[in-house]
């Protein structure tokens, strides 16, 4: 390998938020903005040649030392089922160039999806001395990459607790999860950390976390408390999609609490049912207030209540109550 600078880049994976900060970052380094889009061009892989990529990627640059082409999903087109001879032969076109590039280009192929390592351009791009080549590919947990996101770009300090708040929300979608973030950071403006209750205050994080906070109230038989967190939640939702949000919760804890009375560690429960670690933790603390035989009977009346709305024999309002005021007492 020599010391070149890379002259063709291929960019591929489905974490759109970090693949669109490096081409980002990329055209940032064209230099002056008022000159530096005569120097990048644009294409469309699907409707795009070869010849359009080679002729912009050999084109001069004007008053600068770079020009950029960005070239958008021509590699999986290319090698998509059906492409035929013609496909094929404008990959065997692009492997051929693509070495041959004069210093002064920047082609960059930006692909949405993850390609095959079986891929000749990617292949390329791994071995020959002018290529560079990057995967993007979402977070299996995006904690640290919250916490992280939060220190090193807006100065902000978030707390585990809102850590994983705000990962329930975003799951894997880090450019929601930067939204948020710049929202919550703006909201503390650098006086304190981040913290669970503003999670719950300015993200689509209120739901759920009134859904808990009312479940709460039940193991503890505070109607009151259970009653007054509903009609929080009805200010914003609806009905119907309220009931199915509580339906969902105590089915989880009946899943919940069956692995805890087989001894299940607390630990491993998000895993064992299928939730995120911050929801899991939640269920395990719940499902200690109820005997399965309580969520059961719970679960039973949920259903028939469900099923006494959809049929219209009562109101959704009077139907919600009249749950929390059984289950509550």
């Amino acid at each position: 390998m020599s010391g070149r600078n890379p002259t063709f880049y291929v960019l591929h994976g489905t974490d759109e938020f970090s693949r669109r900060a490096q081409v980002d970052a990329m055209r940032a380094q064209m230099g002056d903005p008022a000159t530096a889009e005569l120097n990048i061009t644009v294409l469309d892989g699907k409707n795009a040649s070869v010849a359009d990529v080679l002729s912009a990627a050999y084109a001069m640059p004007f008053l600068s030392d770079k020009r950029l082409v960005l070239v958008y999903d021509m590699l999986k087109w290319l090698s998509r089922k059906g492409g035929g001879k013609v496909a094929k032969e404008q990959v065997t076109e692009l492997v051929e160039a693509l070495p041959q590039l004069p210093d002064f280009a920047r082609v960059v192929f930006v692909e949405t999806d993850l390609l095959s390592d079986r891929n000749p351009v990617l292949k390329l791009a791994k071995t020959a001395p002018g290529g560079f080549h990057k995967a993007y590919n979402p977070l299996n947990n995006p904690a640290q990459w919250i916490t992280s996101r939060a220190r090193d770009e807006y100065a902000a300090e978030i707390e585990p607790a809102a850590v994983a708040a705000l990962a329930s929300v975003v799951e894997k979608d880090l450019r929601k999860a930067d939204n948020e973030l710049a929202k919550l950071a703006a909201y503390v403006d650098g006086q304190r950390p981040i913290a669970e209750a503003d999670v719950v205050l300015l993200t689509p994080y209120v739901p759920e976390a009134n859904i808990f906070e009312m479940v709460d109230a039940i193991g503890r038989r505070d109607g009151v408390t259970a009653s007054r967190l509903l009609h929080r939640l009805l200010e914003n939702d609806e009905p119907l999609r309220l009931f199915a949000m509580i339906i969902r919760q105590f089915r989880l804890l009946i899943l919940a609490r069956e692995y805890l009375n087989d001894e299940g560690s607390p630990r491993q429960i998000a895993q064992a049912i299928g939730v995120h670690p911050f929801v899991g933790e939640k269920l395990s603390q719940q499902a200690r207030a109820f005997t399965l035989e309580q969520l059961e009977a719970i679960y039973h009346h949920l259903l028939e209540t469900d099923l006494g709305i959809k049929t219209g024999k009562v109101d959704d309002i009077v139907a919600l109550d009249l749950l929390i005021a059984g289950i509550a007492t």
